[in-house]
């Protein structure tokens, strides 16, 4: 069974910036690191900004997108 999940593409680049960052490596146990990296792959098929050469302004863009949205 899969599950799908709708994701606004600024929130799916910042979730993918933070998978591939690894900044939550020492915090998760085996099963949930390995769900994580389902997910960061199951992003990486869906974005193409990760390989633009303007990868750091989208990002930060995304990131500033969801700041307004959300709040800080």
């Amino acid at each position: 069974m899969s599950v799908t999940i709708t994701l606004e593409q600024d929130e799916a680049l910042v979730l993918l910036e933070l998978l591939s960052s690894e900044k939550l490596e020492a915090s998760v146990d085996t099963a949930e690191r390995n769900a994580l990296w389902a997910l960061e792959g199951a992003l990486d098929k869906q974005l193409a900004e990760p390989f633009s050469p303007n990868y750091s302004e989208l990002l930060q863009k995304a990131r500033q997108s969801l700041l307004e949205r959300y709040g800080r």
